[in-house]
């Protein structure tokens, strides 16, 4: 088996020697006193040069100006054929650009924003669009569960997401104000379990009290506002007995 040999293109020599043609094409398109010293050239095919100039803007550092110079077969004029400018080594780049549905970040969404799930979101699954029967045996919410009705429906990838999000959050057992609860959230009256797969690790915050008020929360959670951390004391107040002063009269018995 022969090796593939690549051949490096000798550089021409008019095309490598019109540096101030280069030079000129590059101020044309840069502002006043931008375009530096010559950087070298480097031959790109048969009769084709690049130079390359500093570039002095201060908003483009470590850039340079790329000038590519042509001459035609049997031609001795040469030619600009492109001028650009390009990041040279340690260039200051832009951030790799990230789609917007990928920025966002909790809290971003106001009212009157939408953001539609994409089609092939891994965080749904279809569901179950055929309209069941309603009638006073149906249980609606085994239905519901089930996705009868809805296009799509939570997958495993979103559920797990959502378990891990959750658990490991505020609203988990590690928080500073779990770990510091009397008890679980999974003792506590005012806590409603979740629905479905999700029932025996999360429920809802039920107490208005509480910091997790209508939010959800990890079974092994926990606050200061738990149901049975310490008895509420009584509103009734005792009123204390009277003090006579007897030291005007002498109390006399009674009958």
């Amino acid at each position: 088996m022969s090796r593939t040999r690549v051949r490096t293109p000798a550089a021409d020599q008019a095309c490598a020697a019109a540096v101030e043609m280069a030079r000129s094409a590059a101020e044309e398109i840069a502002r006043p006193g931008e375009v530096g010293e010559h950087l070298g050239f480097d031959a790109e095919g048969d009769r084709v040069v690049t130079h390359y100039f500093a570039c002095l803007d201060r908003a483009y550092e470590g850039w340079r100006w790329a000038i590519t110079v042509a001459r035609a077969s049997r031609a001795k004029a040469v030619t600009v054929s492109e001028t650009v400018l390009l990041p040279g080594k340690g260039a200051l780049l832009a951030p790799t650009w990230v789609p917007w549905s990928r920025r966002l970040r909790p809290g971003d969404l106001g009212p009157g924003d939408l953001l539609p799930a994409e089609a092939d979101d891994d965080r749904l699954a279809p569901g179950f669009t055929a309209e069941a029967e309603a009638d006073d045996e149906t249980d609606h919410q085994m239905l519901f569960e089930y996705g009868l009705g809805r296009a799509r429906v939570l997958s495993a990838i979103g559920r797990d997401l959502a378990v891990n999000r959750w658990h490991s959050g505020e609203s988990g057992p590690d928080s500073p104000l779990a770990t510091a609860a009397p008890a679980q959230c999974s003792t506590c009256g005012f806590y409603w379990p979740l629905a479905g797969a999700l029932r025996l690790g999360f429920g809802v915050c039920a107490n208005e009290f509480a910091p997790d008020d209508g939010k959800v929360v990890a079974a092994d959670h926990g606050c200061g506002a738990h149901s049975e951390a310490a008895p509420a004391p009584s509103a009734a107040v005792e009123a204390p007995q009277p003090i006579l002063d007897d030291l005007g009269y002498d109390p006399m018995p009674e009958g």
